[in-house]
């Protein structure tokens, strides 16, 4: 994970920090909007690397209630679009979203084939390395 974060870090082209890190408290308050507990990797992104900016994917973020990475906000409607409420999305891609259930892993939902079986990384941490890192 570590090196992982130093690399995302290294990355980093949001140059005027216009994203914050969120602190245990805002983490609390999500989960209390989502009703949904948030899993450990999913934590720890959003309290280390929620603010980079890196390559053409846009992770959620939770600091900012306007922007369209805010992780209510893109759960809201990815809900609404027929992703399973125990997943909570990481990603909006092109035609679905990448999610992490609370298990830890993540894998691929498209609302026309449901959870893509082809697609899954072990953690959270995988996915910033293989897909994110990658784009």
């Amino acid at each position: 994970m570590n090196e992982i974060v130093e690399e995302l870090r290294e990355k980093n082209q949001d140059r005027f920090a216009s994203i914050e890190l969120p602190d245990e408290d805002q983490l609390v308050i999500i989960q209390e909007q989502l009703l949904l507990h948030l899993p450990a990797d999913l934590k720890d992104f959003l309290l280390n690397v929620s603010d980079v900016v890196y390559g053409s994917i846009r992770p959620v973020t939770v600091t900012d209630d306007f922007a369209a990475t805010h992780l209510p906000e893109m759960a809201s409607v990815a809900w609404d679009r027929g992703l399973p409420r125990e997943y909570i999305p990481v990603c909006e891609m092109l035609d679905g979203y990448y999610f992490i259930a609370q298990e830890g892993y993540v894998s691929v939902w498209r609302p026309a084939i449901g959870v893509d079986q082809n697609f899954h990384w072990d953690s959270l941490w995988h996915w910033c390395e293989q897909v994110w890192l990658k784009s």
